[in-house]
């Protein structure tokens, strides 16, 4: 017989506004503790340096982190013209400056190469693994590497404001895996005068807001105490951009015990991933075929 979890039962996500100076695991650890909760996780890590919108999944809503890791998100960000680090953040050393200022039009040129699907390298300081070594553990002992370029699809970049003349900030809409901070690096190649973040911001995940999210001191506050419980939100917001499908009582039944069950629909199509609900509550996520859910994941009421 498995060894029984600690902690409460609890399923829902709870969102925060992430201050700097802590990573994104310790917020989590800091929930999971506040919550007494038996299971957290994190859909998109923030560099400690960061702050904005962390979304902090608990129980059976950590099955949907996937979904909200894959949807788009926002960033605002100010870019440190004349300068290159080690880290390509304000954290790193200063390894190479130019006197080079781009004029404002410059700027919104270049930003044109960056939307799209587009190709880029993480940083040198990143998680990425390198032959199962942490690139940022690499880096740090002094080596540099070459990493590959991945594919990004970034809806958006903007220019928002020019402070000054060493100063630029931006606001990107994209997907899954986008490095801000390779952003800002090759805005300053492309550019001819080198770049690095200067501060960073993700201002909405998904569906969640950074402006609706819980500071750190209100966690504090709040640990322990059934006021807290009311900020969870329902697990099903992880699956906002999926398809819903009512599923019959059978139906639910069926796909409980993890097998395929009839649902409800009149606009999916054969093949489509969505989940099913009985009741206005998540049973599943899974593949539709002819009138039925195949599930891939199955979620069990606390």
């Amino acid at each position: 017989m498995g060894r029984k979890r600690k902690g409460r039962a609890i399923s829902g996500w709870l969102v925060i506004d992430k201050p700097a100076g802590i990573t994104s695991t310790a917020v989590v650890n800091k929930v999971r503790w506040a919550l007494q909760a038996q299971k957290a996780g994190h859909a998109g890590t923030l560099d400690p340096a960061a702050t904005g919108v962390l979304a902090v999944a608990l129980g059976e809503a950590t099955k949907t982190v996937p979904f909200i890791t894959d949807a788009l998100k926002c960033y605002r960000f100010m870019v440190r013209l004349g300068q290159a680090t080690t880290t390509d953040d304000a954290e790193g050393e200063v390894v190479a400056t130019s006197d080079q200022r781009p004029t404002d039009a410059a700027i919104k040129a270049a930003l044109a190469a960056f939307r799209g699907d587009i190709q880029q390298i993480p940083p040198q300081y990143s998680a990425v693994k390198v032959e199962g070594e942490r690139a940022y553990d690499i880096a740090r002992a002094g080596d540099e590497m070459e990493l590959a370029a991945r594919p990004l699809w970034v809806e958006r970049l903007d220019m928002i404001a020019r402070p000054d003349a060493e100063h630029v900030e931006l606001e990107m809409v994209c997907g899954k895996g986008g490095y801000v901070r390779s952003v800002a690096r090759d805005l300053g190649s492309a550019l001819e005068c080198h770049g690095h973040v200067a501060w960073l911001r993700r201002t909405w995940s998904g569906p969640f807001e950074a402006s609706d999210g819980l500071s750190m001191e209100q966690i504090e506050a709040l640990a322990h105490s059934p006021e807290l419980d009311t900020h969870l939100r329902p697990l099903e917001q992880g699956l906002c951009d999926l398809p819903e499908l009512p599923a019959t009582a059978e139906g639910a039944a069926k796909l409980r015990n993890g097998n395929p069950g009839m649902v409800l629909t009149s606009s999916v199509e054969y093949g489509d991933t969505a989940w099913a609900s009985y009741q206005g509550r998540a049973v599943a996520v899974g593949i539709y075929k002819a009138g039925e859910l195949h599930p891939n994941r199955v979620f069990n009421p606390d």
